[in-house]
């Protein structure tokens, strides 16, 4: 049990840590940042709820169709969605809200919140959790945690550019489904074609994802 635990919590905190850490020049409150982890978790209960609906109107697909609605319509579009408006609530009209780069930050711990309760759900439900959590911990949890980056940055965006707003909180929530929907997609088609790209494909978020911490990091209105 405690091993399962561990496994289950270690690579949310490890990321979290790291996202704290590069918020260099003005920490957020650690309150608002466990709201944030909270309600994270929260919003899990009415995705379950809405991905069975979803599972249900696609009853009919197969093969890669049956596939791509589950990665994009299911998975994608209903977590994503949830995180979105979490956030939204969250941090908006908040005062602590007072730099692009805690965007990525909020935008982060509540994207990890739903991943770690997501992983407990994974990891305990499951005969070979201990082998499940090893898998998740350096795919599924990452991945969560670069979708929350990708949303974070253009949530940052949205909040100090007023004039571009509603296009920069459209991508906050269009860039973050269609990754997470490919994401998903690649691994459920188990295509060997597909499959082959999986790797590339995760690096290129990567990339991106620091990408956009560095960027938001050394244009902090906080930095000396």
């Amino acid at each position: 049990m405690i091993q399962l635990a561990l496994i289950s919590t270690a690579p949310v905190f490890i990321i979290l840590a790291y996202i704290y850490y590069r918020d260099k020049y003005e920490k957020e409150p650690l309150k608002l940042l466990f709201e944030g982890l909270v309600a994270g978790g929260v919003v899990v209960l009415p995705i379950i709820y809405f991905e069975q609906i979803m599972h249900r109107v696609g009853v009919g697909f197969v093969g890669l169709s049956s596939a791509a609605w589950t990665a994009f319509m299911v998975a994608a579009l209903v977590e994503e969605a949830f995180k979105f408006f979490a956030i939204y609530i969250l941090i908006w009209k908040n005062a602590n809200f007072n730099e692009k780069f805690d965007g990525i930050v909020y935008a982060v711990f509540v994207s990890l919140g739903f991943a770690l309760v997501e992983n407990f759900s994974y990891v305990f439900r499951n005969d070979n959790g201990l082998q499940v959590g090893i898998m998740r911990a350096f795919t599924a949890v990452p991945a969560h945690a670069m979708f929350g980056v990708m949303m974070g940055y253009w949530f940052g965006l949205a909040k100090f550019n007023p004039s571009k707003k509603a296009k920069y909180l459209l991508l906050a929530f269009v860039l973050p489904f269609f990754f997470h929907g490919l994401y998903d997609f690649i691994l459920m088609s188990q295509k060997n074609i597909l499959l082959f790209l999986f790797f590339p494909f995760v690096a290129y978020l990567m990339w991106r994802s620091f990408g956009r911490i560095k960027e938001h990091g050394e244009t902090s209105i906080f930095k000396p």
